[in-house]
């Protein structure tokens, strides 16, 4: 039976794997045909989600994925650096059995780097992270992980993240190097370069003017060849914004 949890879980693995965008509407009837449950359930998710900082609701407009501010960002990368530094702080010693877990899991990354499915890839790039905290065996560091790294996805769909795939799970495979060998200084001197550089790959323009689209598309056309190139935030995939069961049917794609 379709749980509140189920639902949850459904949604933020959907936003980990980049298939839900910033300001995709989520439309309760929508959402209660694709699960086959009441809305009072998905009501429920919902409002889960929203204390967790993944979706918003308006009281005319219904349920969204957030849209994080310039503000919300930083602070997101900045809650992220806390918790993962001093997760590798506090550790002594990973066992083999969760060292061999890190190793699984970056082989499935660089598997989904030489296919063509990018929801894989960027679920298990973030899911490392999460991965992680399991290993060390903070159940709680995890949950609060996956939250975190849910909005710094969103965050870098927002901003045009220019991080390279490739380059994140070479980062990763460095992280899991210095842990099997003891070496925990290196081992968080690498994670801050890591988040650090996840961060510092977010378009600068997006992020300095997160009004630059609109401005140059107001821009009259006389004067659209004197604007100075900026990067376009990436058009966001909406919902229609009637509840019919087209909606459901984008939601279905996506889920």
């Amino acid at each position: 039976m379709t749980s509140p949890t189920n639902i949850e879980n459904r949604i933020i693995d959907a936003v980990l794997s980049q298939k839900l965008a910033p300001g995709t509407r989520l439309g309760e009837q929508q959402l209660a045909g694709l699960f086959d449950c009441s809305r009072t359930l998905i009501r429920e998710a919902l409002t889960r989600l929203s204390t967790r900082g993944i979706v918003t609701v308006s009281a005319r407009r219904g349920w969204y994925v957030i849209e994080p501010s310039i503000e919300e960002a930083k602070e997101a990368f900045e809650a992220r650096r806390v918790v993962e530094l001093g997760m590798i702080r506090h550790l002594h010693r990973l066992q083999q059995p969760q060292l061999k877990r890190l190793k699984a899991h970056i082989r499935q990354e660089k598997a989904a780097l030489k296919g063509n499915d990018v929801g894989a890839r960027s679920f298990l790039l973030g899911d490392f992270h999460v991965c992680l905290a399991e290993c060390i065996g903070n159940s709680l560091l995890a949950d609060t992980l996956r939250d975190f790294t849910a909005r710094t996805t969103l965050i870098a769909m927002m901003y045009q993240s220019s991080h390279d795939a490739e380059q994140s799970c070479q980062e990763h495979g460095h992280i899991v190097a210095a842990l099997e060998s003891g070496d925990m200084a290196k081992a968080e001197a690498l994670m801050l370069a890591h988040i650090g550089g996840v961060q510092s790959a977010l378009q600068a323009s997006s992020m300095q003017d997160p009004l630059a689209h609109l401005r140059e598309a107001l821009t009259p056309a006389a004067d659209a060849s004197k604007l100075t190139t900026a990067a376009k935030p990436r058009r966001k995939r909406s919902l229609p914004t009637s509840d019919d069961s087209s909606e459901g049917t984008y939601l279905g794609d996506i889920l």
